[in-house]
């Protein structure tokens, strides 16, 4: 068809989410309980989750029904478009169909409210009116933020203290929907103050964040912890993205040979991908995946895949993922978003099986796709989004090169409106590439539990 966008009548936001465990091609390791070391039981979940939300983690149903009140909430926004980049294809001169899913539409300007929502509402159904979060960017505790005020809950974000310097309107986002956020390492909690006193001066980690929520929220009567990546339910609740855009590919007439997006801890990638990585395994669709990050936080290209705590303090699960250690601390990039230590277990277990391609770029050629995107397109990405272009930019030259015609997706997980100071840096010329060092990721690996199954 020979249109820019696709939008969606309302009818067609998924009644379902999909939950690609029953599908994996690949068995998964179980998450271990750190301090029995055996797997985790319900029972162990229950002090920080409700307990829909235990089931749907460990559920091997192919198809989970979503709740009309979160259908009529995800209608504020969904079903997002999905656009044809015509302008950016011209610009490259490359014989590529470039398309993306534009979660930029949401209230809180990313993709995290798919999950966000959904969480808060299973919280509130079990009676749960509060609840703590971590943030790194500031997408998810806004996300959060906004769920909670939909649902009348009250929502405390430890959001790393670096992005809580770097983006004070994401903070601005926070408050405005009526949560508290500080930031972490903070004294609020036990694991903060261990951290301060070891190093005052911390900048902080999504690992260290998330050490404090979960330590707040297992305390604390009434309180529940909601996490923004990497677990199962978190990437389920995301496939209303990739569930749309197989519709709206129809549409199209069209169907992806690539699927590309930025992995942090792999939601907004989990969310546009597995729906098509069912139509890979179930119907031999021959769709390629690229899951792209940071250099300075290359969890996927150089970190191993063995069982680690999602977080500093010890007090998560162990999880079996590719990892760079928990105790991992990273640089202060831009990319808020995509500087966690592990990846969501799903993900590490597809890049495993060769089925998804892990990639990593300097964050200076980041923005120079994200600002080639925007002269040609018209939309500010954020930096996170921007690894997903750059990788986007050289599929369509290699395509350009080879003259092959193939359809590349990507998801454009947010814009980068509260990300400006981020691209006065760049335009500056202060944006520093930094690849970490391999003897500090070896450095941080040395601490790995010891798990035997």
């Amino acid at each position: 068809m020979d249109t820019t966008k696709i939008y969606l009548p309302e009818s067609k936001i998924p009644v379902s989410w999909y939950n690609i465990l029953p599908d994996m091609p690949v068995a998964m390791a179980p998450v271990i309980n750190p301090a029995t070391l055996k797997p985790v039981t319900p029972d162990d979940l229950k002090p920080i989750f409700p307990m829909a939300l235990i089931e749907q983690e460990m559920s091997k149903e192919r198809y989970i029904p979503i709740p009309e009140p979160v259908r009529e909430i995800y209608s504020l926004w969904r079903p997002t478009p999905l656009y044809r980049a015509r302008r950016l294809e011209k610009a490259l001169g490359t014989p590529a169909r470039i398309y993306y899913k534009y979660e930029g539409v949401s209230p809180a300007g990313s993709h995290k409210p798919n999950t966000a929502v959904a969480q808060a509402y299973y919280n509130k159904q079990a009676g749960i009116n509060r609840l703590t979060t971590e943030t790194g960017a500031g997408q998810w505790g806004s996300a959060l933020a906004l769920a909670g005020q939909l649902f009348n809950m009250e929502v405390k974000v430890y959001m790393v203290k670096v992005s809580y310097q770097q983006k004070p309107y994401r903070r601005s986002m926070i408050q405005a929907w009526g949560a508290t956020v500080i930031p972490s390492p903070s004294n609020e909690t036990q694991s903060g103050r261990a951290i301060l006193a070891v190093d005052p001066d911390s900048t902080g980690s999504l690992g260290m964040a998330i050490s404090e929520a979960v330590e707040e929220a297992a305390l604390t009567e009434g309180t529940n912890y909601a996490l923004g990546s990497v677990l199962n339910h978190v990437l389920l609740h995301q496939t209303v993205i990739g569930t749309e855009a197989i519709e709206a590919f129809k549409e199209f007439e069209d169907y992806p040979d690539v699927v590309i997006g930025c992995v942090g801890g792999g939601s907004n990638y989990g969310g546009i991908m597995l729906p098509f990585m069912r139509e890979r395994l179930q119907n031999g669709k021959e769709t390629s995946f690229i899951a792209v990050e940071p250099k300075s936080c290359p969890t996927l290209t150089k970190g191993l895949y063995e069982f680690d705590f999602g977080d500093t303090g010890k007090m998560t699960p162990i999880m079996k993922m590719h990892t760079l250690g928990h105790t991992f601390v990273p640089p202060g990039i831009h990319a808020g978003g995509l500087r966690y230590h592990g990846m969501a277990p799903i993900i590490s277990s597809l890049v495993k099986a060769g089925l998804v391609e892990p990639r990593a770029y300097y964050q200076n050629e980041v923005f120079a796709a994200a600002v080639q995107f925007a002269r040609s397109e018209g939309i500010i990405p954020a930096p996170e989004t921007a690894h997903a272009i750059k990788a986007v930019i050289d599929e369509a030259l290699k395509a350009k090169e080879t003259g092959q015609e193939k359809a590349i997706l990507f998801n454009f997980s947010g814009h980068g409106h509260f990300d400006m100071a981020a691209y006065d840096a760049y335009f500056a010329g202060n944006l520093e590439d930094f690849a970490y060092p391999e003897e500090k990721i070896q450095q941080a690996l040395h601490d790995l539990p010891k798990v035997e199954l």
